[in-house]
């Protein structure tokens, strides 16, 4: 019922025949900055595929994920809503006991899969969820949002081997039934999302790939179980060149699940009818993995922009062309606006999506308006820090020593990135009227996020921990 009212409430589907609507296929890699493949800078090793993929696609040069850390930009993702209007600040964390355990994906938020879903796609999530446990409620469960679908694990990450999430429970699902299996999580993300392919070549379909690489713990192919239920092995590389190669086994699997999905839809014949993405959550992991630019502040959990600051690429082969580049500024908001502008489908009216269709700028390379983008970060520990970028300038907010979860003790920077892309040089002393301006609309934006924001189980405010 939920889908018919979307269906008649919600949105207009345009007179088109199902035929002529696109296949969609959203790939999200975990954990990986800036310059995480070759085309977009990594100088350790060069990703093939996914170059290929840039090479007879559109790079976006200024690309963002609209959280700072897992959780909050799938959630963005997921709805093209800030994250904040969700409910979901913060990564909602393994351990039972912590403020943020017991939050989810509540059923009364929309995603881009439940939309297509209700004019006939066949939808998939293959990989990561992480938007709530379902041992706390059934209702974050991925199919109660729009997907047919669901092959992969709920918590934040698991054991690429034995499968044992971060929750140190077995975590690995086909559909709701947690399924036994053996295999490396990445081959086995690639393996059914060719299969998923496969069935339903004939189309629409929605397919949302949420890799768990190139996330700790870190596993290559081959490499022993490093967690179980009973404790995690915290093992790291013994110097850097082992570390170098660990992050290559654990990025070329995705690599070669990207080419083996394009060869797939080259194959059925469906490559001009398909429009592919490629993107990561997140800034680098940097006790991980030194996949973001060197030229970028930060890391993930911060709002600097090597926290936020990932590499796009989208492909369409006759429709997007080959070898094009854009710096227009884009946020992970904006996928949900522009797969449903492709389908034909007008955004949910009760529900005002932030993010923008990105269509003019990967179809017919045209600039679209300038436009503020926001971050509000919530880390593990309860500490805020927020940013604001309005065209070259970026705001960032920091509260040291301030309550749990509070906005206490703010401390303004302000730095111009078309002329200090690297973030060093504080400008808010000789720009304060600036700075204030910014802040003030900063607090304006948030403010206007919470007045209808999705009621949410604990947090850090409510755990009386301010």
């Amino acid at each position: 019922m939920k889908h018919l009212v979307c269906l008649l409430l919600f949105f207009s589907v345009s007179l088109a025949q199902a035929d002529d609507r696109p296949n969609f296929v959203v790939i999200m890699v975990d954990d990986m900055g800036y310059a995480g493949v070759s085309c977009f800078g990594n100088p350790s090793f060069k990703t093939p595929e996914i170059d290929r993929l840039a090479a007879e696609g559109m790079r976006l040069t200024d690309f963002h994920s609209s959280g700072t850390v897992c959780s909050p930009t799938r959630a963005g993702l997921l709805t093209g809503r800030y994250q904040q209007r969700a409910g979901i600040e913060a990564v909602i964390h393994p351990h039972r006991e912590h403020p943020e355990h017991r939050k989810g994906l509540q059923k009364t938020e929309v995603t881009f899969a439940e939309l297509l879903q209700s004019v006939g796609y066949a939808t998939a999530l293959i990989g990561k969820w992480h938007q709530g446990y379902v041992h706390n409620s059934d209702d974050y469960h991925p199919q109660n949002h729009g997907f047919d679908e669901f092959i992969g694990y709920h918590s934040g990450n698991i054991d690429f081997i034995s499968h044992v999430g971060d929750h140190n429970e077995h975590d690995w699902w086909h559909g709701r039934e947690e399924t036994k299996e053996e295999g490396y999580v990445t081959d086995l993300i690639n393996q059914y999302a060719l299969e998923f392919i496969e069935r339903n070549q004939e189309g629409p379909f929605c397919l949302y790939i949420p890799h768990l690489a190139i996330h700790n713990p870190v596993q290559v192919r081959g490499d022993p179980v490093r967690r179980t239920e009973e404790g995690w092995n915290r093992w790291k590389p013994a110097d850097e060149a082992e570390r170098i190669e660990k992050y290559r086994g654990m990025t070329l699997p995705i690599d070669e699940g990207v080419g083996q999905i394009r060869e797939k839809l080259v194959s059925l014949e469906i490559d001009r009818k398909t429009l592919v993405l490629f993107f990561s959550d997140n800034g680098a992991a940097a006790y991980d993995f030194p996949s973001g630019s060197p030229n970028l502040r930060g890391n993930k959990g911060s709002v600097y922009e090597g926290g936020h600051k990932v590499p796009f690429i989208a492909w369409w082969p006759s429709r997007i062309a080959p070898g094009s580049e854009s710096d227009i500024p884009g946020i992970t908001l904006d996928i949900m606006p522009t797969l449903l502008s492709l389908a034909g489908l007008e955004p949910p009216a009760d529900r005002p999506l932030d993010g923008i269709d990105l269509s003019p700028v990967l179809l017919k390379q045209q600039r679209i308006p300038e436009r503020p983008l926001y971050w509000a970060s919530l880390d593990n520990g309860g500490n805020r820090s927020e940013a604001m970028r309005d065209g070259p300038w970026k705001l960032v907010v920091q509260h040291p020593q301030a309550r749990k979860g509070s906005f206490e003790n703010e401390q303004l920077e302000l730095y111009r990135l078309d002329e200090d892309s690297s973030e060093k040089t504080d400008l808010a002393g000789e720009e304060p009227d600036r700075a204030v301006t910014m802040l003030n609309r900063l607090k304006t934006w948030y403010a206007e996020t919470q007045k209808n924001a999705t009621p949410q189980v604990g947090g850090w405010l409510k755990m009386g921990r301010q």
